[in-house]
């Protein structure tokens, strides 16, 4: 793959040369993989179509009819209108041509990624400016496509993840917390896929307790999409972070793995019996997933909440996103009490209990 080493250009940055400093340009995922990569932890390479190609396009609506004051005039609590009216954006961005100069850049980076390899999979994924930021609320609401297969997919697809921006649920996220149209943005990232072994998540903190002593993981056979999309309910394990005992196995049954299917996609393939209850991890993977997610941790200075696979032919691990944990942290950062006009009236509400 020679990815690493194509320069970026007006429409396309390459993951390598990009960090969390450019969340404007390429999204909040595309800045955090870019900041793992610089960081020295494995990521699949690839690049992001930047907002600037979104921009134009989306500018090429506005001139034929409104979209941003569309959006904008719709009521949250207005569900079927929300839903009606953003269907129709949707389509719009799905049937409008793609301008020239993006399209040639997509199938340009594409071809750098894999050489004349015309088959490479890829995973094409999301990335608006607002996501995976200290507040992460916005995460997840936009369109990952997985197995994506030629440029021409690539393309398509690019499309989509920009007609998911205007999803019922991104749109009432937006609506609600008033944020405006002409500030929403979209990068797309493009990755080689990993053919995945096992994948799955991991926090660097106890999702359940906060405690920030043990990393807890999560693991499953196959692609991690049935992890996260919660198909299959997975293996999890909790490790302490200084003294690397496993504390707690939790081993299910997992009776699917979603898989890659023929001609591009996934599909959900049964597990051989013999092996859907056997662990899909082995204690030095735990281990080695753990150190990982540390290094993640002390590079971002705060607990971490990540995405993993485990490649099947090398048994290599990489990492596929980290972002804040944000429920703990939340949490962390709410008051303890009340403000008081009289600051000694303060102190003893905390030591006294409020009278």
């Amino acid at each position: 793959m020679r990815g690493w080493t194509v320069q970026s250009t007006q429409y396309i940055a390459w993951l390598a040369e990009i960090g969390l400093a450019d969340r404007p340009t390429v999204g909040g995922k595309g800045g955090s993989l870019g900041e793992l990569i610089n960081a020295g932890i494995d990521v699949p390479p690839g690049f992001v179509v930047r907002t600037e190609a979104f921009g134009q396009f989306v500018g090429t609506l506005e001139e034929e009819a409104p979209l941003c004051a569309t959006v904008e005039a719709l009521d949250p609590a207005d569900l079927d209108r929300v839903a009606a009216a953003t269907a129709a954006v949707r389509e719009r961005i799905r049937r409008a041509p793609m301008p020239d100069n993006v399209d040639q850049e997509i199938r340009s980076a594409y071809t750098s990624l894999y050489g004349e390899q015309s088959d490479a999979p890829v995973a094409v994924r999301s990335s608006a400016t607002t996501e995976d930021a200290e507040d992460a609320s916005f995460a997840g609401l936009q369109d990952t496509f997985l197995w994506v297969i030629g440029a021409h997919q690539v393309v398509e697809m690019v499309r989509r993840c920009w007609a998911s921006l205007y999803s019922v649920e991104s749109v009432c996220y937006r609506r609600k917390h008033g944020l405006p149209e002409a500030g929403a943005a979209m990068g797309v990232v493009v990755q080689s896929m990993v053919h995945a072994r096992t994948a799955g998540v991991m926090f660097t903190r106890s999702p359940t307790t906060g405690d920030r002593s043990v990393t807890t993981i999560e693991g499953a056979w196959g692609l991690g999409s049935a992890v996260v999309s919660g198909e299959v309910t997975p293996d999890r394990w909790v490790i302490g972070k200084l003294t690397d005992e496993i504390t707690a196995r939790d081993i299910s049954c997992k009776h699917i793995k979603q898989v890659p299917k023929a001609g591009g996609g996934i599909e959900d393939v049964p597990v051989p019996e013999d092996v859907q209850r056997a662990p899909s991890l082995s204690d030095e993977e735990i281990v080695a997933l753990k150190e990982i997610g540390q290094r993640a941790e002390r590079h971002y200075g705060r607990p971490q909440d990540i995405e993993w696979a485990i490649e099947r032919e090398t048994d290599r691990i990489y990492l596929l996103q980290s972002r804040p944990e944000t429920v703990w942290s939340a949490k962390e950062a709410a008051p303890v009490a009340a403000p008081e006009a009289n600051p000694h009236r303060h102190v003893m509400n905390i030591f006294g209990g409020r009278r």
